[in-house]
């Protein structure tokens, strides 16, 4: 069973996916499986990702019906094997050693099941706030799902993503508080955040 289990939902991102999951195969730390789940694409998604799932037996594809983000995390999370689940947005990318920061990290703090943080972008983004949906704030105070790092119990106990039009991610992590011991970082920053012409948080 691998380590780590890394959970990469696309619609449509052909034109990322090859960048991302090289980030991923590029770790420091290896023992980990990549599951791939297409919420629908229309694009040449399959095209790209079954170059890498020829190649590495460790890259599953799985393609549903578009159901948005938070299903296609769920399905994933189903799929998985890995003693932590991660997560990883097809227009994004991982720095060498994020996975291996974010695993040395829960192995010293052996007290927490979950954690977030630690990413860094080029753009000054701001999205609506899941407080208060008129307001906008930085994505710096925001909870960013594709960072959370956690004990697989944690997903399953929580039930997953619940089917939500925006900040799905923000509601797990508050049900998570709730529940287990958590905590935000801000460093190292291993994870490079893009914001794709057609995301969810562009365009709430």
């Amino acid at each position: 069973m691998p380590e780590i289990s890394i959970i990469l939902p696309t619609y449509n991102r052909a034109k990322y996916l090859s960048n991302c999951i090289n980030s991923v195969i590029e770790q420091v730390v290896q023992d980990w499986e990549l599951i791939v789940v297409d919420d629908g694409s229309a694009d040449e998604t399959f095209k790209i990702v079954n170059l890498f799932v020829d190649k590495f037996d460790k890259i599953r594809y799985f393609k549903h019906k578009n159901r948005k983000a938070g299903f296609s995390r769920n399905a994933g999370i189903q799929a998985s094997f890995g003693q932590y689940i991660t997560f990883i947005d097809s227009d994004d990318r991982y720095k060498p050693e994020h996975l291996q920061s974010r695993l040395n990290y829960m192995k010293q703090h052996p007290e927490l099941d979950l954690i977030e943080g630690g990413f860094e972008t080029n753009e000054d983004v701001w999205v609506a706030d899941y407080y208060n949906l008129n307001k906008k704030i930085n994505i710096y105070e925001c909870v960013l799902g594709p960072t959370f790092f956690g004990k697989r119990h944690v997903f399953f106990e929580l039930q997953g993503f619940k089917d939500m039009a925006y900040a799905e991610d923000t509601d797990l992590w508050l049900r998570a508080e709730e529940k287990f011991n958590t905590r935000k970082l801000t460093e190292p920053k291993t994870y490079f955040y893009t914001r794709a012409e057609d995301s969810t948080s562009r365009n709430f």
